[in-house]
This record gives C-alpha cells, sequence and structure tokens, in this order.
C-alpha cells in the first residue's frame, strides 16, 4: 500500500524511475479500489432497495470519478517503470496498437538497469555491475 501512495504522491511526474514493485503494487491496489467502488456502490444501493439499474449506475458513477482522479498517476508510474528499464515513455503509445501491447508487460516485468541511466538514479539504489564487485573486494579485505 505505501507504493500506492508513494505513486499517488508523484502525481504526474514522468521524470525518473520506478521500480517493478511499485509499479505492481499500484496496478494492483487500483484495481482493488475499482472493484471496491464498484461493488459498493451495487451493494449499497441494494441495500437501500434500488433497482439493479440504479446500483450499477452509483457503482458506474464511484468508478468513473476514482478512474478520473488516477490516470495520471497510473500512466505517470507506467513511464517511470518503462525509464527503469531504460526505455522511453512514449513506448506507452504500444497499448494503442492491437497486440503490441503485450511488449509493454515484458518491459514491465523485466529488472531494473543496474546503475544510473539516462533517467536517473536505480531507485534501489544499486550501482553498476563493476561498482558491485569493488563492494565485495573491500568486504573481503
Amino acid at each position: 500500500m505505501n507504493y500506492y501512495f508513494k505513486a499517488f504522491q508523484k502525481y504526474a511526474v514522468f521524470s525518473g524511475r520506478a521500480t517493478r514493485s511499485e509499479f505492481w503494487f499500484f496496478i494492483l491496489f487500483t484495481l482493488q479500489v475499482q472493484l471496491a467502488f464498484y461493488l459498493g456502490g451495487f451493494f449499497l444501493a441494494s441495500a437501500f432497495g434500488a433497482s439493479t439499474d440504479a446500483a450499477t449506475s452509483i457503482g458506474d458513477d464511484a468508478l468513473a470519478v476514482y478512474v478520473i482522479a488516477s490516470f495520471l498517476p497510473t500512466i505517470a508510474v507506467a513511464v517511470r517503470r518503462l525509464h527503469d528499464t531504460g526505455k522511453s515513455g512514449w513506448w506507452l503509445l504500444l497499448c494503442f496498437v492491437p497486440v503490441a501491447g503485450i511488449i509493454l508487460y515484458v518491459f514491465w516485468a523485466i529488472d531494473s538497469q543496474p546503475g544510473a541511466n539516462s533517467y536517473g538514479p536505480n531507485p534501489k539504489g544499486i550501482d553498476a555491475p563493476s561498482a558491485r564487485i569493488q563492494v565485495v573486494q573491500d568486504r573481503s579485505v
């Protein structure tokens, strides 16, 4: 849940990098909140004896407000995740191409580039491989 609030603190920040955990936990929590709004509206309207159409309308309205509010943070965390893998945020436009959007899932699933890249330092705090070897050598001395 901390990743969710961390992403919302960077509401429309498209620069920098986001770890896999930050991205996937944000997506997971966003889907849970959307489901809760929808089902909550449905059950609330049903409890007061409203028709199924009215219940669905209340759930849809609550869901629409949340989707609008979370649109920019979702795009921003997706772009920052692409930056973490060394890809430009423009790759996100693949989601508009049928079937080609699957490539985005691959990019979002691969590990971060070690060390800093052109989008900023590694959010995990991991340096380049040569720096890790140096640290290991220093510990053995």
